[in-house]
C-alpha cells in the first residue's frame, strides 16, 4: 500500500512538473520567429518647403534587460527616474536624409552608436531639425542643419520629458525652447516608512462617474515623487548666437507652445492639490502668457481639481476647456466653455461656445464665437474669413462639420451632418498647407472657393481613398482622383494644387507600401522610396475579404488568409485561428458596412495571428464582431446573443466553402477582444479553444462603466453581470490560454482580471493556462516576451486546436 501511495505521488509530481517546464522565456517555431523579427521601415518627417524627408530607422524590438529599467508610476505617468523621461516610450537607431526631387540620400552624421532617438522635428522653415537622444545618464536635446546633414548637442542630459509628448518648441527657425530638469533640484525625496498618519480620502455627496484609472498617487510620498520629477524648469536657446537663458519660472510644466508670430509662449502648469482618483490631467492648472523675455503678460486661466464630472460619455469641466491658438492669427488665443454645466443629461440648445483673446490680452477685450449645438470636437483654421468646425454627440454618434467667418459668430453653415459610424457617408478630411508663420491652415484655391479633401472613401467594394475638391459656394465635391484596384493607394498629403501633385502610400497583397508623387492630372506616378517586402516567407498567400450575413440579415465581413498553394479540394478542411474585437453600433445599417481593402499588404505586429500561416492554418482576422442597439436599445442589452451570432455566421462560412474544419477552430482577441474570447468560450461550443491577451473579465470591477458602456453597474447590474465571463466560468468547457503583462496601464484590464480568471475556471474543474509577462504593458514591447507569447499560442493552438482529439 505504501508503495502505491508512493507512485501516486511521484505522479503528481510529475504532472506538476510537466505542467510548469519548461522554464524560462521559450522560443516559437522558426519559422514565427524570423517574421518577428522582420526588420520594419522606416518612419517618415518631411520637412515644410517639401524638399527634404528625413527616414528614422526603427531597431528590433528591447530586450527584456532594457525593459526592466526602473520605473515610477505615479498619476498615470510612467517615467525612468535614472534618464526623468518615459519608460514605455519608442525610439529610432539612425537618420537619414533623402531628397525629394533627385532621390539622393544622406546619413546624418555625428550620431552615436546605437542611439536611441525621439521626438524628432523640422524647424518652421524646413531647414533644421531637432530630436533627444536618451541614455543611461538622461536624455539631451540634439540639433541639425540639412545644409550641413549633421548633428550634435544642444543640450546636456537634463531634457525633462517625465509628461511625455514633445519635451521642447521651436520659436521661429532659430530658437527652441526646451523643458529641463532644474540644477538646483537637489536629491530625490527620501521615503519615511514610519507613516504620519492613515491615508483619507472623503467623498462630497455629488455623484460622478469614476473610471478605473490605474498608476494614481497613493500616499504622501507619491505626491513628492511626482513633483520633483515633473519640475521642469524652461531655457531658451538661440541657434544662431549660441547662448541660452532661463525662461519664466520653474514648475510642474505640462506644456508650453508659442504664438503663431513668436512673440508670445502660453505656458500651462499643475499645481497641488493633486489627487488619489484621477491622473495628472485632471490636477488643478494655471494657463500664463509670457512674452519671450520670460516676463508674465497675462493669466489667463485657472483650473481646479477635476475629481468630479457628470455622468456620461459627452461630459466636461466647467470653465475654459482647450485653450489653444489660432493657426490663421499672430497671437489669438480661443478656447470653448461649456453652457450646460458640461451635463450631458441637461437640455439646452447650446452645449459649448467659442470664445477669442487677442494679444497683449488685455481685460474685457474677450470676444465671443460660434455657438455648438454639439459638444466641440475641434476647429481647422483657414483665413479671416474661412474656418472649418467640428462638434459631436456621443449618445446619438453624431457628428457635423461646419463652415463659419471667425469674426461672425452667427456665421455657421453647416456643411455634412452625419453619424461618424457611417463611413460609407464620411466627406473625408479639408487638406492643409503651410501660411505665413509655418502654421497649418486650410488649402485654398480659386480665391478662397475652394477646398480640399483626401479619404478612405469607404464602399461596398472597400476602402479607395480619394482626392476631391469642395465648392464652398454650391457644396458640391469634385474627385480629382481615386484609389483603383489592384493596388490601395492613399493620400498623405498634398503637395501641389496648382500642378496637381499629391504624396501616396501605394501598396498591394505582393508589393510593401511605398512612396510616391502622383501627379492626378496627368496620371504619371512617381517613386520616391523603394522598401523591400519584409516578410519573403509570406509571398503568395492568399488573402480574400469575405461577405457573409449573420442569422438576422445583418451583413458581416473579416479578412480570410490562406497558406500558400492550398487548395480546399485537394487538401481538405484547415486548421482556422478566428481574430476580433467587439464594436458596438447604433444603426444595422453602419455596423453592416465594408471595412479594409482587399488590396492592402499583408501587415504583421507582434500581436498579429497572421504567423500561423506558416503553420499550415487559415487565418480569419478582423472578424466583425458587431453588437447593435438602435435607437432606445442599448448595445449592450444584446451583447452575448449578437457575439455567439456573429461567430456563427463566421463558422459557417467558411465551413461551407470547405476551408475550416469545424472541430478544429480556435478564437482569440487582445483586450475587449480577449473579453469576447471568454465569452464565446462560456455561452458557446463553436470552438475547440480560445486565446485571451491582457483582458478584462469581471466587469463589476469596472462599475462606472467599460469600452462603450455609459452606465453603471447600479443602472444596469444584470448587463454587467451577463456580460461578465467571471460570473460565468463554470461554462467555460474548452481550454483558455490567458496572457497578461503584468504591468499593464490600460484602464480597466488590470493583471487581476486575469488572475481571477484563472483561479475560477481552475477551481472548477475547467482547462486553463495564465501566463504572466514580467514588465509588460497592455501591448508588449520586449523580445523576450514576444517571442514567448508566440511559443505559447502556437503551443496551444498545437494541441488543443490542430491536433485536437475529437471524441466520436
Amino acid at each position: 500500500m505504501k508503495h502505491l501511495l508512493w507512485v501516486f505521488t511521484l505522479l503528481l509530481l510529475s504532472d506538476s512538473l510537466l505542467a510548469q517546464a519548461p522554464s524560462g522565456y521559450q522560443m516559437p517555431p522558426k519559422a514565427i520567429a524570423d517574421l518577428a523579427n522582420a526588420p520594419q521601415p522606416p518612419a517618415l518627417r518631411i520637412n515644410s518647403s517639401r524638399e527634404w524627408m528625413m527616414l528614422m530607422e526603427r531597431p528590433g524590438y528591447p530586450s527584456i534587460e532594457e525593459l526592466a529599467q526602473p520605473e515610477l508610476r505615479l498619476a498615470g505617468l510612467r517615467m525612468n527616474p535614472r534618464t526623468n523621461g518615459s519608460s514605455r516610450s519608442y525610439s529610432y537607431s539612425s537618420l537619414t536624409l533623402k531628397h525629394m526631387d533627385s532621390g539622393r540620400t544622406f546619413s546624418v552624421s555625428g550620431l552615436p552608436d546605437a542611439a536611441q532617438i525621439e521626438n524628432l522635428s523640422w524647424s518652421p522653415d524646413g531647414k533644421r531639425f531637432a530630436f533627444t537622444i536618451t541614455t543611461q545618464k538622461g536624455i539631451a536635446l540634439w540639433t541639425g542643419t540639412v545644409a550641413d546633414k549633421s548633428a550634435s548637442p544642444l543640450t546636456d542630459s537634463r531634457v525633462n520629458d517625465a509628461m511625455g509628448g514633445t519635451p521642447y518648441d521651436w520659436i521661429g527657425s532659430d530658437q527652441i525652447l526646451v523643458k529641463m530638469v532644474p540644477k538646483d533640484r537637489g536629491e530625490r525625496p527620501e521615503e519615511i516608512l514610519v507613516p504620519a498618519g492613515p491615508v483619507i480620502q472623503e467623498s462630497a455627496g455629488q455623484k460622478t462617474t469614476l473610471r478605473t484609472y490605474q498608476d494614481l498617487l497613493e500616499n504622501p510620498y507619491d505626491e513628492d515623487l511626482f513633483e520633483y520629477y515633473t519640475t521642469s524648469e524652461l531655457v531658451m536657446h538661440d541657434l544662431e548666437k549660441g547662448t541660452s537663458k532661463p525662461f519664466a519660472k520653474a514648475g510642474m510644466i505640462a506644456g508650453a507652445s508659442p504664438s503663431p508670430n513668436d512673440q508670445y509662449i502660453m505656458v500651462e502648469t499643475i499645481h497641488r492639490p493633486f489627487s488619489y482618483l484621477v491622473p495628472y490631467y485632471r490636477f488643478p492648472t494655471t494657463t500664463e502668457v509670457y512674452d519671450l523675455d520670460g516676463n508674465l503678460v497675462k493669466l489667463i486661466d485657472e483650473q481646479p481639481l477635476i475629481e468630479q464630472l457628470p455622468k456620461g460619455f459627452g461630459a466636461v469641466p466647467e470653465g475654459k476647456r482647450r485653450i489653444s491658438w489660432r493657426d490663421d492669427q499672430p497671437a489669438t488665443l480661443y478656447w470653448v466653455e461649456a453652457q450646460d454645466g458640461g451635463d450631458p443629461q441637461r437640455e439646452v440648445d447650446v452645449r459649448d461656445k467659442l470664445f477669442y483673446w487677442s494679444a497683449p490680452f488685455k481685460d474685457g477685450e474677450v470676444k465671443a464665437g460660434l455657438d455648438f449645438e454639439l459638444r466641440f470636437s475641434g476647429i481647422v483654421w483657414g483665413n479671416a474669413s474661412t474656418a472649418i468646425a467640428y462638434e459631436y454627440w456621443w449618445a446619438t454618434r453624431n457628428i457635423k462639420t461646419s463652415l463659419f467667418t471667425p469674426g461672425k459668430p452667427d456665421s455657421k453653415k453647416v456643411l455634412f451632418d452625419r453619424s461618424y459610424q457611417d463611413r460609407y457617408s464620411d466627406p473625408g478630411s479639408f487638406e492643409t498647407t503651410y501660411n505665413e508663420f509655418g502654421e497649418q491652415v486650410l488649402l485654398m484655391a480659386d480665391g478662397g472657393r475652394t477646398l480640399f479633401l483626401t479619404g478612405q472613401g469607404a464602399s461596398p467594394e472597400g476602402n479607395r481613398p480619394f482626392v476631391r475638391t469642395f465648392d464652398l459656394k454650391t457644396s458640391e465635391t469634385e474627385e480629382l482622383w481615386r484609389s483603383e484596384a489592384p493596388y490601395y493607394e492613399s493620400p498623405a498629403f498634398i503637395l501641389d494644387a496648382k500642378k496637381g501633385l499629391v504624396v501616396t502610400r501605394r501598396e498591394s497583397p505582393d508589393d510593401p507600401p511605398n512612396y510616391y508623387i502622383r501627379n492626378w492630372k496627368t496620371g504619371d506616378l512617381d517613386a520616391i522610396t523603394d522598401f523591400p517586402h519584409p516578410y519573403p516567407a509570406l509571398a503568395g498567400i492568399e488573402k480574400e475579404v469575405v461577405q457573409y450575413q449573420r442569422k438576422d440579415g445583418l451583413d458581416l465581413q473579416g479578412d480570410l488568409y490562406l497558406p500558400k498553394g492550398y487548395n480546399p479540394e485537394t487538401d481538405g478542411p484547415l486548421p482556422v485561428i478566428m481574430w476580433a474585437y467587439p464594436r458596438e453600433f447604433k444603426s444595422k445599417g453602419d455596423a453592416g458596412q465594408v471595412q479594409g481593402s482587399p488590396y492592402e499588404f499583408v501587415r504583421l505586429y507582434w500581436g498579429s495571428p497572421l504567423y500561423w500561416l506558416t503553420q499550415g492554418y487559415a487565418v480569419f482576422d478582423q472578424v466583425a464582431m458587431p453588437i447593435v442597439g438602435e435607437e432606445d436599445e442599448e448595445p449592450n442589452d444584446y451583447f452575448r446573443e449578437q457575439l455567439v451570432g456573429n461567430a456563427e455566421a463566421a463558422i459557417d462560412v467558411l465551413a461551407e466553402r470547405g476551408i475550416a474544419d469545424r472541430n478544429r477552430i480556435a478564437v482569440g482577441g487582445h483586450s475587449y477582444g480577449a473579453f469576447m474570447t471568454a465569452n464565446l468560450l462560456a455561452h458557446s461550443d463553436l470552438f475547440a479553444a480560445g486565446i485571451a491577451r491582457s483582458g478584462a473579465y469581471n466587469r463589476t470591477l469596472t462599475p462606472f462603466g467599460f469600452q462603450s458602456e455609459e452606465r453603471t453597474y447600479w443602472d444596469a447590474p444584470e448587463v454587467y453581470y451577463t456580460m461578465s465571463p467571471f460570473m460565468h466560468a463554470d461554462k467555460v468547457n474548452e481550454p483558455l490560454l490567458m496572457i497578461h503583462g503584468e504591468a499593464d496601464n490600460n484602464s480597466g484590464t488590470f493583471p487581476l482580471q486575469s488572475e481571477r480568471m484563472y483561479q475560477a475556471i481552475n477551481g472548477l474543474g475547467g482547462k486553463a493556462r495564465l501566463v504572466m509577462l514580467p514588465h509588460e504593458s497592455h501591448g508588449y514591447r520586449a523580445k523576450e516576451s514576444i517571442m514567448h507569447m508566440l511559443y505559447e499560442q502556437d503551443a496551444w493552438l498545437e494541441k488543443y486546436v490542430k491536433n485536437r482529439e475529437v471524441k466520436p
